[in-house]
């Protein structure tokens, strides 16, 4: 198994309501994704980060091997999303490991 973790913050010029509202789209987004998208085994996403974080948003995400991980990467569906959390975040930080 691979864990993949990716931590985001909010991207320059939106307002605190207009952070809150991409984070719930990009998290929604994100979860639907196990739907379709075959070798994730689960996928969470956290916008409720403490004043203690340097980060706003994480991705946690558990995927059956290397190979799935790499077709996730490259499928449409995550280049779809990936497109609308690109347009709201920045500071990328990733973490991938094996279980």
């Amino acid at each position: 198994m691979i864990r993949h973790v990716v931590m985001w913050n909010y991207a320059d010029g939106f307002t605190p309501n207009e952070n809150t509202q991409n984070a719930e789209k990009m998290k929604a987004l994100l979860e639907e994704l196990p739907e379709l998208i075959d070798g994730i085994v689960e996928l969470k996403v956290q916008i409720n980060a403490m004043p203690s974080s340097n980060r706003n948003i994480m991705l946690d995400s558990l995927f059956e091997s290397e190979e799935a991980l790499a077709a996730y990467i490259v499928h449409p569906e995550h280049k779809r999303v990936g497109e609308f959390v690109r347009a709201v975040t920045k500071d990328r930080a990733c973490v991938d490991y094996r279980e």
